[in-house]
């Protein structure tokens, strides 16, 4: 690593001494123009950014790998553009992805050390996107091993930890948490899920693509002071992406604006339905795959926006909840809502909705959480994962993500040909308890092995019933009944707390900038640690395919609010 380092900052140094473009916060358009303009090329954007990782990095750990031919891959498209030949908006843009995402030329490991070094036989459909579009792969981004589906409980593992890279930090407040008990190296200001958007707030690269199957966009998002858009399952091509389950699994744009999300979506989606994934087929790109003209200043204006208060707003006990040890986390114990400081927070974010000509229907409750029958109550109906949900002890759970991971992370393998590390689940399973001693498996692998002990032909009816139910509580009794009831183009939902409601069924969130909120855990950080503020956004999700509308209400917030601010921490 330290001779990387330095050959990076032999290229910086190499930066011609007239460039005075600063990547800083800079955007996708600014960039576009300081290049048109010639004010700069992408290889020295390039330059600037593997500079700036070079002398951060070490703080921060948002990188797994930097590709190696990022500067060559720059100056093909610096030649390109003085040949008259520009692929579109992100034409020498530096991006990084999410290191699940296979590419052929730069090692993907998905954080697993069993997959260590690994270079893939081929692109994911959306990389080979991103290069027609013009798009410099920078590098591939930290993240929780294989997208936080390897341990639960009882040691569930924290998020942004891998074997391959070890910890990810929240530039907003880089430090180890000190408390007794989670002072193993985990960040004290967490990073908010698998998907890492450290880099992307720490200006080490434009924008980056993530991957969610149920937060993993949303949440890094918000922790990270990013606007992000959690897309349609189906949307984006999911081929050569390592899965947890295609019921749920997308990938997703993350940046510093609504509009540099709006160009990377544009680029990530195909033109056409992808053959090696049949969910490509549920939504119809825009005109040539722009999702530029929905950035209305005025989108708010006229737009029903539903506030769904029980649970995510207000204290709110799950029906049956008191006594019980089996229920999802999120519902096990009476909600107490949200904190002063985050009703606060919200309360102003409904003010400026109001000011902006939005129609707010508040209360605008979900009927699947407030349903007083517990076998009706999505609340009372989690995913099953870790320990305690194993065959015999998973009734009141479902099986469809501990199903889906041994059913598509197999198929996957498949695609790998001989060149998979491992060939099944199985074989993974047994390399990681057989490298214990180098660093696989430090907390276990629990949400593996009850999805490896999962048969897909005796358990198929048992998947496909609580995929229905799945559907049925987020989906037909729970977002689709209170949009469709009320006519809304959206519900508002603090930070990422609509992740998994929305997950179930597939559907579309924006989430924006907008506050801070104290960082303020259970048990309490130590006298003397005085923790820096959490950031804190705002959400809007739609219905299946709603992707322009949920950005033009982003846009037309974002245009209102300009919340978002650099981290100090990585200058």
């Amino acid at each position: 690593m330290t001779r990387t380092i330095f050959l990076l900052l032999v290229c910086a140094a190499l930066l011609p001494s007239q460039s005075r473009f600063d990547v800083v916060e800079a955007t996708i358009p600014e960039m576009r123009a300081a290049m048109e303009q010639k004010r700069i090329t992408s290889r020295e954007l390039v330059v600037l950014y593997l500079t700036r990782i070079a002398l951060y990095d070490s703080k921060l750990h948002a990188v797994l790998t930097v590709n190696p031919n990022a500067l060559q891959e720059a100056e093909e498209r610096d030649r390109e553009r003085a040949q008259g030949r520009v692929r579109g908006p992100l034409h020498g843009i530096p991006i990084a992805l999410k290191d699940n995402i296979l590419t052929h030329d730069i090692v993907t490991t998905g954080g697993a050390l069993a997959f260590d070094g690994y270079l893939p036989p081929y692109d994911a459909t959306l990389v080979k996107n991103l290069r027609d579009a013009g798009a410099v792969i920078i590098a591939k981004t930290g993240m929780t091993e294989l997208a936080n589906w390897v341990a639960g409980a009882p040691t569930p593992m924290p998020g942004n930890y891998n074997a391959v890279g070890g910890f990810g930090f929240n530039p907003y407040d880089p430090r180890r948490d000190p408390r007794e008990g989670t002072n193993d190296g985990r960040p004290a200001l967490a990073t908010g899920g698998s998907s890492s958007g450290v880099g992307t707030a720490a200006n080490f690269w434009a924008a980056n693509v993530g991957t969610e199957t149920s937060g993993s966009i949303l949440s890094p998002a918000n922790q990270n002071m990013l606007a992000a858009i959690k897309p349609t399952v189906g949307r984006i091509s999911r081929y050569g992406v390592i899965p947890i389950t295609a019921d749920q699994d997308t990938a997703g744009p993350m940046a510093r604006t609504v509009t540099d999300v709006a160009i990377l979506l544009g680029a990530l989606e195909s033109a056409a339905p992808d053959p090696n994934d049949p969910a490509t087929t549920a939504c119809t790109p825009p005109p040539g795959r722009d999702y530029t003209p929905f950035l209305r200043a005025e989108g708010l204006k006229g737009a029903r926006i539903g506030i769904p208060r029980a649970f995510y707003y207000d204290k709110f006990e799950p029906p049956g909840a008191a006594g019980r040890n089996d229920l999802p986390a999120f519902g096990r114990a009476s909600s107490e809502g949200l904190t002063p400081e985050q009703a606060r927070v919200m309360t102003e974010a409904i003010d400026i909705l109001k000011q902006q000509g939005a129609i707010i229907i508040d209360p605008a409750d979900i009927p699947s959480i407030v349903n007083p029958d517990a076998d009706k109550n999505f609340l009372s109906w989690g995913q099953c994962g870790g320990i305690g949900s194993v065959k015999g002890k998973d009734a009141n759970c479902s099986v469809v993500l501990k199903y889906g991971m041994k059913r598509d992370f197999n198929k996957f393998l498949n695609t790998l040909g001989p060149t998979a590390p491992v060939k099944t689940l199985a074989e993974l399973r047994q390399w990681n308890s057989t490298h214990i001693s180098a660093g696989a498996i430090r907390f276990g692998q629990s949400n593996l092995d009850i999805s490896d002990e999962m048969d897909l032909q005796a358990d198929r009816a048992r998947y496909e019933a609580d995929r229905a139910k799945d559907l049925a509580l987020a989906g037909a009794h729970g977002i689709d009944e209170v949009m469709n009831a009320n006519r809304l183009d959206a519900i508002l939902f603090p930070a990422a707390s609509g992740a998994s409601i929305a997950a179930r069924p597939g559907y579309p969130t924006a989430i924006v900038p907008f506050g801070t909120v104290p960082n303020a855990p259970t048990p309490p950080f130590p006298a003397g640690f005085n923790a820096k503020p959490a950031p804190f956004g705002v959400a809007f999700t739609g219905l299946a395919c709603s992707e322009p509308r949920l950005l033009e209400l982003a846009y037309a917030f974002e245009r209102a609010t300009k919340r978002r601010v650099p981290p100090a921490s990585a200058p």
